[in-house]
């Protein structure tokens, strides 16, 4: 039971829509969500309602909310020592960087830390390009590597467009079997395709101005899109052939959500750099960062490094950090993740799949899926905006927040989520489908 006051949720609705101007919208059609609180894997609003998160917000709340620990370990530290300059050291800081890179292994030697996903990987950019002497950056089309200069136009998909404002950047398809771009027929065939058009590409660029390749290991607002067997064995060996820097976004499939604490460590494809954000502390205090391989640290020991953020390390950005990972370790939450995956909700979806025709396809694994959702099940023409619109609200209605992108209904709760709470997710999910296809 929550001791709420609806007046104030019609209050923050007057407030957001008289005064806040949000992202990736047109203003005047908005009608924000109130969240008043949250816990693991629930969150509720001014009215006392209730909502099952399968979004985790924007993918990142891995811990779920108000975990005791990670909250405890922000006001204390807000006690002793609430902002430092990013020059001068400082203990929490430290100790973050300390677990991130035990976690990432002896290949890495240095963390970088940044106020965002989007800014780690533009600092990531910079290095590769610092590094090599080189400027071109290689990504896919189906992905999103954050909003700032770089970073933008890096991404493959339409937020790209109105903001093509740096330079130095080319696309390629990378594999997505249930939609080929390379008529093939199995993962396999995909990724060997994938892999001989990337290879074409880095011909046709000239290799020797190729400074990085950009990959989120498994892209995630793209569509969940696990990559098939070889394909990143494969752009490691690109990178390695032409000197090219393999840099793995992990802002979104980072710290638990496919089941491990780094998503490439199911691969075993190591990268030269690592960019972080979303559930290194569930995105408790904005932070993120760069994890550094040993010869790219290296590099800077003598030559300075042109680039930094006032909040780079901020005080409890590093104590929600090192208070989440701790808490991770602690409660074995990544092997929680990995488990209700592979046991619960993986099996649950691909249920759901064989009884509804409007899903074409699940995809994921941890707590990473996505349903790729259908007009025609033969020619899997994706089922339009308006009517995922309509699963949404209907969704919504039941008692669970979902996370939509274009036809696809993404299924990411946080890690922390248990057995019954995808059991009654599941159940939301069945009934919604079903009436939808019944309509």
């Amino acid at each position: 039971m929550h001791d709420l006051d609806p007046s104030d949720g019609q209050l923050a609705y007057d407030l957001d829509r008289a005064h806040v101007f949000h992202s990736w919208s047109a203003q005047g059609s908005l009608a924000p969500f109130v969240i008043a609180g949250g816990s693991g894997s629930t969150v509720w609003d001014f009215d006392g309602k209730d909502y099952l998160d399968f979004s985790s917000q924007l993918v990142n709340v891995n811990i779920g909310h108000s975990h005791p620990k990670v909250v405890a370990a922000i006001q204390e530290q807000a006690a002793v020592l609430a902002t430092v300059a990013p020059a001068n050291g400082n203990l929490a800081r430290g100790e973050a960087a300390k677990r991130i890179l035990g976690l990432a292994g002896s290949h890495f030697g240095k963390v970088f830390f940044t106020n965002g996903g989007a800014d780690a990987n533009e600092n990531a950019i910079r290095m590769a390009r610092l590094t090599t002497g080189r400027d071109k950056v290689l990504s896919t089309y189906r992905s999103y590597h954050g909003n700032t200069g770089a970073a933008i136009v890096a991404t493959g998909d339409w937020r790209r467009l109105p903001n093509e404002y740096s330079r130095g950047h080319a696309h390629f398809f990378g594999p997505f079997a249930y939609r080929s771009e390379f008529w093939s027929d199995s993962p396999e065939q995909e990724s060997a395709r994938a892999l001989q058009h990337l290879s074409r590409v880095i011909d046709v660029e000239g290799p020797s101005s190729i400074a990085a390749i950009l990959l989120e290991t498994v892209p995630g607002t793209a569509g969940v899109l696990v990559p098939p067997p070889g394909y990143l064995e494969g752009v490691r060996r690109l990178c390695d052939e032409h000197g090219i820097v393999l840099i793995f976004d992990e802002v979104m499939c980072g710290f638990g959500r496919t089941g491990s604490w780094f998503a490439w460590q199911q691969f075993g494809v190591v990268p030269d750099l690592i960019t972080f954000a979303k559930g290194v502390n569930s995105g408790y205090v904005p932070v993120g960062g760069v994890v550094i391989s040993e010869s790219i640290a290296q590099a800077f020991e003598t030559q300075v490094f042109p680039g930094g953020l006032t909040y780079s390390g901020h005080p409890l950005a590093m104590a929600s950090i090192v208070a989440s990972i701790d808490a991770m370790k602690d409660e074995g939450i990544i092997e929680h993740a990995a488990a209700i995956g592979k046991d619960v909700l993986g099996p649950g979806l691909a249920e759901l799949a064989a009884k509804h025709p409007v899903i074409g396809e699940v995809r994921g694994l941890g707590v990473f899926w996505a349903l790729d959702l259908v007009a025609n099940a033969k020619t899997k023409e994706p089922l339009s905006s308006s009517s995922v619109l309509g699963l949404k609200k209907a969704l919504m209605a039941k008692g669970l927040l979902p996370f939509v992108v274009e036809n696809r209904i993404h299924v990411v709760p946080p890690c922390v989520v248990t057995a019954e709470e995808v059991a009654q997710a599941l159940a939301i999910y069945d009934e919604v489908l079903t009436a939808f296809e019944a309509a």
